[in-house]
């Protein structure tokens, strides 16, 4: 349910695409989650036979504002020559309501609440913790507190802006015309904007924030945002060098989902 390389709008489009009744959420709703920065998806219960199958998945979201909003999703094969049918609800109760309306045979929640139990416990195998995931997105969205301006420091600042951008591995890095204006730094000054480690695909990962801020010959300024990261396969030190500091903190954000 987690794809990497999708963003938030894209997950969205698709949703409330394929759901058959996205048009029944509240306005409000789905004007709101025209503000989400952030979603996790997870697997909330399931049901299989022989023929059925049924599945609920929970899709929470952080917002601009910093608060959170869930959509509940009901899938199940029940349409023409047993085809996916998708469902959107607003409220875990209204998911249940729906659930229990399915055709026989198909337990439905209004009617196995005794399952609650092993629900939680089908969560918790599975590792899903939405609470820590909010908690990981708000951490890394969320904008580093004011800081004193830089004190420059003279010190080889041309050649440490090469080695930054020598290291990045991300395809997106800056490019030459980004090399070529840092060749006129003559100071700079470093700081560790955000730092964290997270549980990332059942394994520890830790994040870290970087802002190389430089001063150029003709008095301007100018940054490069480094992340630092172990969210890798094998566990491995990766870096990955940004123009903006949005664009590092969406690039953790994509990391910390993966699973």
């Amino acid at each position: 349910m987690n794809d990497p390389y999708e963003t938030t709008e894209m997950h969205l489009e698709r949703l409330l695409g394929r759901a058959l009744n996205s048009f029944d959420l509240p306005d409000a709703t789905v004007e709101r989650l025209g503000a989400a920065l952030a979603h996790a998806s997870s697997l909330h219960s399931s049901h299989h036979s022989t023929s059925l199958r049924r599945a609920t998945y929970r899709h929470a979201y952080l917002l601009s504002d910093g608060s959170s909003l869930v959509l509940w999703e009901l899938v199940h094969n029940t349409g023409r020559d047993s085809a996916e049918q998708h469902e959107l609800y607003a409220e875990e109760s209204d998911a249940r309501l729906a659930a229990s309306r399915l055709p026989a045979g198909f337990p439905g929640f209004a009617i196995t609440e005794g399952l609650t139990g092993a629900e939680g416990s089908l969560e918790q195998s599975l590792g899903i913790d939405l609470d820590a995931d909010l908690e990981l997105l708000s951490a890394l969205m969320a904008p580093p507190p004011p800081q004193l301006p830089p004190m420059y420091a003279p010190d080889d600042s041309a050649d440490h802006a090469r080695r930054v951008l020598r290291r990045a591995e991300n395809v997106d890095r800056p490019g030459e015309e980004t090399a070529r204006l840092l060749r006129a730094a003559f100071a700079h000054h470093i700081t560790q904007v955000f730092g964290r480690q997270f549980r990332v695909g059942g394994k520890d990962a830790g994040f870290t924030l970087y802002e190389h801020a430089f001063l150029l010959l003709d008095g301007t300024e100018t940054s490069l945002w480094e992340v630092e990261h172990t969210a890798t396969p094998d566990g491995r030190h990766m870096c990955e060098v940004y123009e903006a500091e949005r664009a590092a903190r969406e690039a953790m954000e994509v990391r910390a989902r993966v699973r």
